[in-house]
């Protein structure tokens, strides 16, 4: 990460954070409540201030990420969560106007494997899947050193997949507790960590049903390395038992004993992340 100089921006569902990295290190970091209003003006300005803030002429690219649909060529952010005036905005393309400098737009849970591939516990690995354990259940997918985002920026979102009565993402993140034991996923991680059985034996359950997913990113990509994101991860001690149980009757037991889960440790990552995007080779550049 020696002589570089990058800008990440997480364009999160309540903030926006946005850093400047020099050198793998994130030296300034500024964050602000979105400015939400009907007008999708106000927000493209807000961003376009606290770049601003942050920018240096040393700066060589910007990277987005954002929790919506991308057409990670043009740069195009389409229907942002919580931000209902940002349709179909033509970011890349504004940001570059403005600051002269070349931007890179992607979903959050595929920032959030570049910036475990480019700064946390996937440096040296080839193959890796971030799953994102959060309100919902995202995914992200690096092979053969590179991020893969398909064409429409929905590559390896495992969460989609049909499972039981519903989709993985149900029973994979903070909605299984919601919807399955009507609970706050928050009070019940506090329930487990004061010695609650009920509240260990859900975690158990949602373990199971992660196991089941974990098999599934197994069978379909055949990664290195695995790393748990998300809020759900700090929870990984009550259900990791039963999550390596679901996935012991995986067919390829050599697969199993190769594959490495972590549980992400990185500070910033988002914001990493979205920097990371410009670094990686395969990331789309518009040349038109």
């Amino acid at each position: 990460m020696k002589n570089t100089c990058l800008i990440g921006i997480d364009l999160g569902a309540t903030n926006v954070r946005v850093a400047r990295i020099e050198d793998g290190e994130i030296v300034v970091l500024s964050s602000e409540a979105i400015a939400h209003s009907n007008k999708p003006d106000n927000l493209i300005d807000q961003v376009k201030r606290m770049i601003a803030s942050v920018i240096t002429e040393k700066v060589q690219g910007i990277g987005i990420g954002v929790p919506s649909v991308v057409d990670p060529e043009k740069g195009i952010v389409y229907n942002v969560q919580n931000i209902p005036s940002w349709e179909a905005i033509p970011l890349k393309e504004i940001l570059e106007r403005e600051f002269k400098v070349l931007v890179f737009i992607n979903n959050d849970a595929n920032c959030f494997v570049l910036g475990e591939k480019y700064f946390g516990q996937g440096i040296y690995e080839k193959s890796i899947v971030g799953l994102i354990l959060g309100t919902g259940f995202g995914a992200g997918l690096v092979m053969n050193g590179s991020l893969v985002s398909g064409e429409n920026c929905g590559a390896g979102e495992v969460g989609m997949l049909p499972y039981k009565d519903s989709i993985f993402e149900e029973y994979c993140s903070g909605q299984f507790f919601e919807i399955h034991k009507k609970l706050n996923g928050q009070q019940v991680f506090e329930a487990a960590k004061q010695g609650s059985e009920n509240a260990v034996a859900m975690y158990q359950e949602f373990g199971t049903h992660l196991g089941n997913a974990m098999k599934a990113v197994i069978y379909a990509y055949d990664p290195g390395m695995i790393i748990l994101g998300g809020s759900v991860k700090d929870a990984y001690r009550f259900f990791k038992k039963a999550m390596h149980t679901a996935m012991a009757d995986f067919a390829y037991p050599k697969s199993l004993e190769n594959l490495k889960i972590r549980i992400s440790e990185l500070d910033q990552v988002a914001v990493l992340g979205a920097a990371a995007l410009s670094l990686d080779k395969d990331t789309p550049v518009n040349q038109e």
